[in-house]
């Protein structure tokens, strides 16, 4: 946590603002951030200030509902003063339903923004894209999920090492895709040296 903390920090410092997921090593802050949502969801607390959004999204035989909350009662919460800049906390909550299959899944973020769901959406939403663009090149360029490595760090190594292949392939200037660069690199040993080298 302590690192996050000093992210936190550098973004601020910097002129920019946070979005940061709270996860199990910080169950202290994200217990705190679960109660307030649920006080939020169940309306308990009618002068509490939140804002909320939804979307639904439906192809492919699935259907997706997003909602957002976000609130800058911060008031419950222990340590605030240890992430600089925080303004709000928010919530996703994710129901899908595939086929006869339903599930829901919520996540607690602390965030430099003001309480505006609409851009906590924005953000939140932005982060996945980001996220499942790099999943899709490493599973489908580099087959990762194909991958039957798993003792040690090996596992850790590897994926190191394609997410610096990733980024070399996409800094080289070509109008070729990933894969395409990636077999000429193979193949050719003037165009994998431009390609390490710039």
């Amino acid at each position: 946590m302590g690192c996050q903390t000093k992210i936190a920090e550098q973004i601020i410092d910097q002129g920019g603002d946070y979005v940061l997921e709270l996860k199990g090593n910080q169950s202290t802050l994200h217990e705190e951030v679960e109660d307030v949502f649920d006080t939020v969801r169940a309306g308990e607390c009618a002068d509490l200030a939140y804002d909320s959004t939804e979307e639904t999204d439906k192809d492919h035989g699935r259907l997706e509902v997003r909602r957002y909350w976000i609130t800058e009662a911060l008031g419950t919460l222990s340590q605030t003063e240890r992430w600089k800049g925080l303004r709000s906390i928010g919530m996703v909550e994710r129901e899908c339903w595939i086929e006869q299959r339903h599930s829901i899944e919520r996540r607690f973020f602390i965030t430099s923004l003001p309480a505006q769901a609409e851009r906590f959406a924005e953000a939140v939403r932005g982060h996945w894209g980001v996220e499942n663009l790099l999943h899709w090149r490493l599973d489908v360029v580099f087959r990762e999920d194909a991958n039957c490595i798993r003792k040690g760090n090996v596992p850790a190594i590897l994926t190191s090492i394609r997410h610096l292949c990733v980024n070399l392939l996409e800094r080289e200037p070509s109008k070729l895709g990933l894969s395409k660069k990636r077999r000429k690199a193979t193949w050719n040993d003037d165009y994998r040296a431009k390609v390490i080298f710039g």
